[in-house]
């Protein structure tokens, strides 16, 4: 199957906006947004509408940035994890059964977790007893 390219309106601006909100340039110009906003201070006299364009404006921003993020980040972590469990798919060797891990219970999750780290530690065990010299000092 082959995925076919999105054309929701959201997804096209949420990825747009991203990426030009992630330039060095956008990073500037907001950085000049506020400079402008400090230099003109002394003509309003620091008043209070002054400091209320800059606070509204940021909140706006910052409030809408939050959609934007956990969209964008939705986004590639699905993304993500289609491509793991392509890859746990495809490897003979591997346990199907961990291709859907992110739908479990915190509980069976840290149960499977242990069971990895007792691997490892199991791993680390007969790596260290085959070398000739003993236990490798981690430095």
């Amino acid at each position: 199957m082959r995925p076919t390219k999105s054309t929701s309106w959201f997804t096209r601006l949420t990825k747009w906006t991203a990426h030009v909100s992630g330039r060095p340039v956008t990073f500037l110009l907001a950085c000049a947004v506020i400079l402008g906003w400090a230099a003109l201070g002394p003509s309003f006299g620091f008043s209070d509408t002054w400091q209320l364009v800059i606070n509204t404006a940021t909140t706006i921003i910052t409030f809408l940035m939050v959609f934007l993020i956990q969209s964008t980040q939705n986004r590639d972590t699905e993304a993500l994890q289609v491509k793991l469990d392509e890859l746990i798919r495809a490897l003979g060797h591997a346990r199907n059964e961990l291709l859907d891990l992110e739908e479990l219970e915190e509980r069976d999750l840290d149960e499977l977790k242990q069971t990895f780290i007792e691997l490892a530690k199991k791993a680390r065990r007969d790596r260290d007893h085959l070398q000739p010299h003993g236990p490798r000092s981690e430095t």
